[in-house]
């Protein structure tokens, strides 16, 4: 037993232990941008306000929204095509999202940024499931990819003019062209329909979501798409 945990010690440390919120050599390498380091929030700040609310708390590695009341918060940057990675965890029946292309000219930010759901699939209320693209797009019937609540996802996006692509925790849930005949069509008998901005923009900030449940946030990254 002492030579085993000699041996454990004396291993690399990503032999042993799950490295959180940094970089690799090759990510920094591809372009990526770490959005939050597991110490600050200096990447967000509150939907059309300066600073962060105190219910979004950062602690052990994790950026938490601990109750209702916190308010959607936004990259302080706009991205116009970038890839984008988040891991979350959610509480029992919690419910979030991840918002693209917002602008703050509306009351809401969902009223301009189209929503990749974030839910637990198991005990959530929200017929929109986790990784699905509110109300627009979904993977085929009896996809799911998602752990239970209270365990890591890792969701990915890829959005562009070209087209746009969600992975939950590595599968591929929907492929989709944002502002095309078939987007316009999704669109006009959605809920959306009634917001002229709605999914109209190319560039724009990405929104963590208040939805009055415990959740939080790791590994933030983000790389921005050039031709």
């Amino acid at each position: 037993m002492k030579a085993l945990a000699f041996l454990l010690l004396t291993l690399p440390l990503a032999a042993h232990q799950i490295v959180t919120n940094q970089l690799t050599s090759e990510e920094k390498e591809a372009g990526w941008t770490l959005l939050f380091d597991g110490k600050t929030t200096e990447h967000f700040r509150n939907y059309k306000k300066e600073g962060v609310a105190p219910k979004w708390i950062v602690k052990d590695g994790m950026l938490t929204l601990t109750a209702k009341g916190g308010g959607d918060i936004i990259t302080k940057k706009e991205y116009e095509a970038f890839e984008f990675t988040v891991d979350y965890k959610l509480s029992k029946a919690g419910n979030s999202g991840l918002m693209i292309h917002v602008k703050e000219t509306e009351k809401k930010p969902w009223q301009t940024g189209p929503e990749v759901q974030i839910q637990d699939n198991v005990d959530g209320h929200d017929p929109q499931k986790a990784g699905w693209l509110y109300q627009l797009y979904k993977p085929a019937p009896g996809v799911d990819a998602t752990k239970p609540a209270g365990e890591w996802n890792t969701l990915k996006i890829l959005i562009t003019p070209e087209k746009c692509v969600h992975w939950m925790n590595g599968t591929k849930y929907v492929e989709y062209v944002k502002g095309s005949a078939e987007w316009d069509k999704k669109v006009a008998a959605s809920k959306f329909a009634p917001f002229k901005n709605f999914g109209k923009a190319t560039k724009g900030h990405l929104c963590l979501q208040d939805h009055g449940d415990v959740v939080s946030f790791r590994n933030i990254k983000v790389r921005e798409v050039t031709k």
